[in-house]
């Protein structure tokens, strides 16, 4: 591969850029993240990147403001070093809960979001499973949405039989039908009433259950109520085992001590974002990595190869 491609990382996720790197058989390029003692972040870039093709790996998760931060302010860094092209390499998209008026006087965030990348100078965003698809289309600039449903479904298929995919909401049927195709099997939703945010009530399953090892279908896990919930109304309602599959391993508040006293049997995750501590010793959470697809599409991006044959 040329030269003139680049990878940086901000403090989120260096691990996910080391390997995204070790892919591309690239040194992860160099740059100085730091806070000054008032909180305010400082980015040097420490390398020459006049004329480059640069990528910024950086999932916005917790903390998602001083992660956010580091971002643009590196991208700014970098265009004024005269990059050639910045793209932001996000695996996980902060603030996309928020994608629309749902309420009188709330923002948009997402929209937020999009609007700071593009003003400072991002000129291709790459993501993978985003809260909800249209967010795409708040850019005014390219965006490649990459989905870990090729590492997840393998992992399925080579550790599971006889299952049916469940939808923990109606709002994730699109993506649970899509893996359910893939691997040929049934369909399951649950209806559940959510009366606050973070917190849900498990009503019923739509589809039949019964003796079937059920697997969970969503993008993110972040309290893990509802998981927690769905799989407890899955075995009343006759499954054999429950399982959970996720994109993006949020996990915040009492999410460990739920999925610990849960009756899930396993939550499988990817490394889109790292997990703190508590996660890494919960023995029911499998991560698996999606670092070689990030790079894979790395590797389009900068030949201008088509990204997707990466799509299942």
């Amino acid at each position: 591969m040329p030269n003139i491609i680049k990878v940086f990382s901000g403090n989120a996720h260096k691990q996910m850029a080391q390997e995204i790197a070790a892919h591309l058989q690239l040194p992860l390029s160099e740059a100085e993240v730091k806070k000054f003692s008032d909180g305010e972040i400082f980015v040097e870039v420490k390398e020459n990147v006049r004329g480059t093709d640069v990528f910024v790996v950086q999932p916005t998760c917790t903390p998602v403001n001083d992660h956010l931060m580091e971002l643009v302010i590196m991208v700014d860094a970098l265009r004024r070093a005269s990059a050639r092209r910045i793209t932001a390499v996000v695996p996980y998209y902060g603030y996309a809960r928020q994608d629309r008026k749902n309420a009188p006087r709330v923002p948009i965030t997402a929209k937020v979001v999009a609007e700071m990348f593009m003003a400072v100078g991002v000129r291709r965003v790459l993501c993978m499973d985003l809260h909800a698809g249209q967010i795409q289309g708040f850019f005014n600039i390219p965006v490649d949405h990459l989905y870990a449903a090729p590492v997840v479904l393998k992992y399925i298929k080579e550790n599971f039989s006889d299952v049916i995919m469940v939808s923990p909401d109606a709002g994730g049927v699109e993506r649970t039908r899509a893996f359910a195709k893939r691997l040929n099997s049934g369909l399951a939703i649950i209806d559940k009433r959510r009366d606050k945010p973070n917190e849900c009530e498990a009503m019923h399953v739509i589809g039949d259950v019964a003796g079937k090892v059920a697997i969970l279908m969503d993008d993110m896990v972040d309290t893990a109520g509802t998981l927690c919930a769905g799989a407890a109304t899955l075995l009343k309602n006759g499954a054999k085992e429950v399982h959970a599959c996720c994109s993006h391993p949020v996990l915040s508040g009492p999410a460990i001590e739920r999925i610990n006293n849960s009756e899930l049997k396993s939550l499988v995750v990817t490394n889109s974002i790292p997990l703190r501590a508590e996660a890494r010793k919960c023995e029911k959470i499998k991560v698996l990595s999606v670092s070689e697809l990030l790079a894979d599409a790395i590797n389009r991006i900068h030949n201008e190869d088509s990204v997707s044959y990466l799509f299942v």
